[in-house]
């Protein structure tokens, strides 16, 4: 089975992390972001990717290769423009098979895909969206099925009134590459989800309303959350298998003199002296170190990122490479990579510093 992946956003809503780096390769615990993409595909028998890419193309190329480590043929395609979800799948089409899925390269989860083929063969549709249900589906667009389970039609933004199903789509899709041909030419700059799938209403579209978890992780927020999850089992990976079977903790090859909280992954080379801690719900990639008396927890510190003595971070992201000096407080911030924060500074609420900002000791004070 093929797949067809679309990254080819420039992740603004995650800046200043994807100012140096396309989000597919983000860092997400061990691995970069799309990987978890590939080894859920792998696991419901999908060999054959397609990766749409645009913003940082080679970048991504690079850290990826040619999919052979994760098991799959792994095939990248530059949009030479930004051309939105449906006109990233027409330009894409030389490379299709007459049946393949689409993903939204923004999404963790774990939906059964082999249960939404099978819903998929058994209607004989021509397209199927996987569903998810949401708490509060006013900021999402709604999708009505009918008993069958065939596509009624779709709300978007939907008010109080309008609400009677949770149901919103998911990111994932089934398509006969017959329905290709009812989409503008290659080149065009269309939307899969506004103009091809109303299209379809009535004319072989269905919905499968998929179990599991599901997350957009655009955000650095819904970043965090996600992090937070896969630390805790919340959706199921590869490496939440490895930090079960290890009491949530995983430390292999850092130098650990202060103390670890579980849920934590502290990676190679990394080291947190005595005095300091560490976690819970925490991620240190390689080569991080953690100062004497410095308190870390609810935060990912990328690779090399370095924090001065007595300093406290929480709920944050701290970019690769990225120094903080000693005694300062980070709370809800997100540095970019090679932020020089000197001593004696509070950042709070949200700030973003973007990459290679140097902040002077004591320069701010929130």
């Amino acid at each position: 089975m093929q797949a067809l992946i679309l990254a080819g956003g420039e992740g603004t809503r995650l800046r200043p992390l994807t100012s140096t780096m396309p989000k597919p390769v983000v860092p997400l615990v061990d691995r970069p972001f799309v990987a978890y993409m590939l080894e859920w595909l792998r696991g419901h028998g999908v060999d054959d990717v397609v990766l749409s890419c645009g913003f940082m193309a080679e970048a991504v190329r690079s850290v990826l290769g040619d999919g052979a480590g994760l098991g799959i043929k792994l095939t990248y395609l530059e949009e030479p423009e930004p051309l939105g979800t449906g006109g990233a799948v027409r330009f894409a089409e030389h490379l299709l098979a007459e049946r393949f899925f689409v993903l939204n390269g923004d999404v963790l989860t774990d939906i059964d895909l082999t249960a939404q083929l099978e819903q998929h063969e058994r209607t004989g549709a021509r397209a199927t969206l996987a569903l998810t249900s949401v708490e509060d589906p006013s900021a999402y667009g709604l999708v009505r099925r009918e008993a069958d389970f065939s596509v009624r039609e779709f709300v978007e933004k939907p008010g109080a009134e309008q609400i009677d199903t949770n149901l919103v789509n998911a990111g994932a899709y089934i398509l006969e590459r017959e329905v290709l041909a009812e989409m503008a030419p290659a080149g065009t700059n269309i939307s899969i989800e506004r103009e091809l799938f109303p299209a379809l209403v009535r004319r072989g579209l269905f919905g499968y309303e998929a179990a599991g978890y599901w997350l957009d992780i655009g955000t650095p927020e819904r970043y965090l959350q996600g992090t937070f999850d896969i630390l805790e089992g919340n959706v199921k990976t590869e490496i939440g298998r490895r930090l079960a079977g290890a009491g949530l903790t995983l430390v292999d090859g850092a130098r650990i003199e202060g103390r670890v909280v579980a849920p934590a992954l502290v990676g190679d080379d990394s080291a947190v002296a005595e005095g300091a801690s560490v976690g819970g719900r925490v991620v240190l990639g390689p080569g991080v170190t953690v100062a004497e008396g410095a308190h870390v927890e609810s935060s990912v510190l990328l690779a090399g990122a370095r924090v001065g003595p007595r300093t406290t971070i929480a709920g944050s992201i701290v970019g690769p490479e990225a120094s903080i000096g000693g005694g300062c407080h980070i709370h809800d911030v997100v540095l970019g990579a090679s932020v020089k924060v000197g001593s004696d500074n509070v950042l709070a609420a949200g700030a973003r510093i973007f990459p290679g900002v140097e902040l002077p000791d004591g320069a701010i004070k929130f």
